[in-house]
C-alpha cells in the first residue's frame, strides 16, 4: 500500500511511511532468497522420504553438516512446519506380559493357601520382614513369621508344619521374582 502511494507520487517515502504508521526499513525491506525455499522444502521432502525416523533435528544436521549448505535453522525449521512433516513423538512402548492364568476361587476351607513376603518399615527406621501363609477361602492367616533381622537363607525354610492343617491341592507363592522363593518352591 505504501509503494503504491509512492509511486502515485502522493508523497515522499518518509510522508508515506508516517501517515500509515510503518517504519522506513520495513517499507525498504526486500525478501531475499524465496527461490532457496523451493529447494530446501525439496531436500526435507527428500531426506524424510528415505530417512523415515529423521526428524528436524537430523534433517537440519544433514543439510549444514553433510551438505554444507548454510541455512539458518529458523527458517529450515519455519519450512519443515509448513510441509507438515512433523514427527509426533512416539510413547514408549509398554512391556508385553504373558497373561496370568485367572485366579481359582476356592470351594472350601484348606483347599488352596496363599505364601508371601511382606516388608515394612517402622517410623524408627528398623525394617521387619514377614512370611504369611493365608487361606485363601475364609482369609485366615494360618502361619506368620517375623523376624527383623531375618537373612534371607532363614527365611528358605519355613516352620509349614506349625499350621496344623494341610492343604489339599495347592500352594500359591506370590514372590516368585524374589531369590528366596525358590528355596520356598523347594521346601514346599
Amino acid at each position: 500500500m505504501a509503494e503504491v502511494a509512492v509511486r502515485k507520487g502522493r508523497g515522499s517515502i518518509l510522508l508515506v511511511c508516517e501517515a500509515l504508521v510503518i517504519s522506513e526499513p520495513c517499507y525498504r525491506y526486500q525478501a531475499k532468497n524465496n527461490g532457496e525455499n523451493g529447494f530446501i522444502a525439496d531436500w526435507l521432502l527428500r531426506l524424510t522420504t528415505t530417512h523415515r525416523t529423521w526428524g528436524f533435528g537430523l534433517c537440519f544436521l544433514y543439510l549444514r553438516n553433510v551438505k554444507g549448505y548454510g541455512y539458518n535453522h529458523k527458517r529450515v525449521y519455519r519450512i519443515y512446519r509448513e510441509l507438515e512433516l512433523n514427527l509426533r513423538i512416539k510413547p514408549k512402548r509398554r512391556l508385553k506380559r504373558d497373561k496370568p492364568e485367572p485366579l481359582a476361587v476356592p470351594c472350601e476351607i484348606n483347599d488352596t493357601w496363599s505364601m508371601d513376603f511382606m516388608h515394612d518399615r517402622l517410623d524408627d527406621g528398623w525394617s521387619f520382614r514377614t512370611f504369611n501363609v493365608i487361606d485363601d477361602y475364609n482369609r485366615v492367616a494360618g502361619k506368620t513369621q517375623d523376624d527383623p533381622l531375618r537373612q534371607r537363607a532363614r527365611v528358605c525354610q519355613p516352620d509349614l508344619e506349625g499350621l496344623g492343617r494341610q492343604t489339599k491341592n495347592k500352594i500359591t507363592i506370590y514372590s516368585a521374582r524374589e531369590p528366596s522363593a525358590e528355596c520356598l518352591c523347594r521346601a514346599v
